[in-house]
């Protein structure tokens, strides 16, 4: 059976978010390794190694402990019923915050070019956030296999 077209623009929209965010990390890395003091040893470690593990993290962990599954495919269901990803308003909001992080990113590699802290954290932060998204994505797959949601995301007849 098909899904209805609010299901498949959601689902969509759950994908692109996490291409967008994916290339948006590209795009930081990238710049930050041209810019950034150091040698590329530190760049590594605090650019691609630490948000590593907490890109895995916050992907992993909602997915094996359960209470956070739960919270995070509830968060999934609610963001599906509240029309997320089914509007272009709703898809320009989503791709505009992650958009505004992107600035975000940028302004904090140029505030350490000119001497200002190591931008470390927002490098782990950006991936933690990566990593929810890709554990949503999942979950929109597990939560459409749910008997209580099929007759609300198939089309009949």
């Amino acid at each position: 059976m098909t899904h209805t077209p609010a299901w498949r623009a959601f689902k969509r929209t759950e994908d692109c978010a996490c291409a967008f965010a994916s290339l948006i990390y590209v795009g930081a890395v990238l710049h930050a390794w041209r810019v950034l003091p150091g040698d590329s040893s530190v760049k590594l470690l605090w650019i691609l190694a630490a948000p590593s593990m907490f890109l895995g993290m916050s992907f992993v962990l909602p997915i094996i402990i359960g209470p956070l599954r739960r919270l995070l495919v509830r968060y999934v269901w609610m963001s599906f019923k509240a029309g997320f990803g089914q509007t272009p308003g709703s898809i320009l909001s989503g791709l505009g915050l992650l958009a505004a992080a992107a600035v975000f990113i940028y302004l904090q590699v140029s505030g350490a070019r000119r001497g200002g802290g190591y931008p470390a954290g927002v490098f782990a932060g950006y991936a933690a956030g990566i990593g929810v998204l890709f554990a949503q994505a999942l979950l929109v797959r597990v939560v459409e296999r749910h008997p209580e949601v099929k007759p609300v995301i198939e089309q009949r007849g």
